[in-house]
């Protein structure tokens, strides 16, 4: 069994590089993924604390993996939306690059 430290250590480095991958790149697509790469690390640290607190009285608690499948259910309503935008994105501009979005502008 893997300490807790490791486990959160490994879900902050995850959440990290995806905060960076949204920050620093122009490309919808990558922010996507960094996107979905955040909230695997909230995934992972939902089920490492659940581990730690896995009884409440006697009887398993299964909160953390309440918690994961209602994320994973967000990121695939966010995945279909976010995929919606890039196909009509790609349609009017020719490209996925972020800074090239003016549609909304007068």
């Amino acid at each position: 069994m893997l300490p807790m430290d490791h486990v959160i250590a490994l879900s902050a480095i995850l959440f990290t590089i995806g905060v960076l991958g949204v920050a620093t790149r122009r490309n919808l697509i990558v922010i996507l993924m960094s996107i979905e790469l955040m909230l695997n690390a909230v995934n992972l640290a939902f089920v490492g604390f659940n581990r730690i607190w896995s009884q409440v009285d006697g009887v398993a608690a299964i909160d953390g993996q309440i918690f994961v499948l209602m994320v994973i259910a967000v990121a695939a309503a966010e995945v279909a939306v976010g995929l919606g935008i890039l196909l009509a994105m790609f349609r009017n501009r020719d490209s996925v690059n972020v800074e090239e979005v003016n549609l909304l502008k007068w």
